[in-house]
């Protein structure tokens, strides 16, 4: 069918027809499916590469400390003696400390002579 339309219409118009859907393959590829296999794979070596005593946050919004590391899971410690088990596919980022976050927040103030 493809090459019926081809060699019925005239060259150009066919190179034409089909330059178009092939350029919108090569933009999605490069704008939507390349950034989010990216994303992923930085994921997936953040989530392999956690310690103990990483400060942490969960796909959900809970904020702990790592206490005990896995191959499949990790121990949170969100409170004093609270700990929970989570996959380590539900933990999203890594939280930095919060001395060195408060340290570089804190407003420096020279005094007036």
């Amino acid at each position: 069918m493809l090459t019926t339309l081809l060699l019925q219409a005239p060259m150009s118009e066919g190179l034409t027809s089909l330059l178009f859907p092939v350029l919108i393959a090569v933009v999605v590829y490069f704008f939507m499916i390349r950034p989010q296999q990216r994303r992923s794979s930085e994921a997936k070596k953040f989530r392999e590469s956690l310690v103990k005593g990483a400060t942490v946050v969960t796909i959900g919004g809970l904020h702990g400390k790592v206490v005990d590391v896995h191959e499949e899971s990790v121990i949170i410690e969100v409170d004093r003696g609270t700990r929970l088990k989570f996959d380590r596919s539900a933990i999203a980022r890594e939280v930095a400390a919060k001395s060195s976050a408060a340290a570089s927040t804190a407003p420096t103030t020279t005094p007036n002579a």
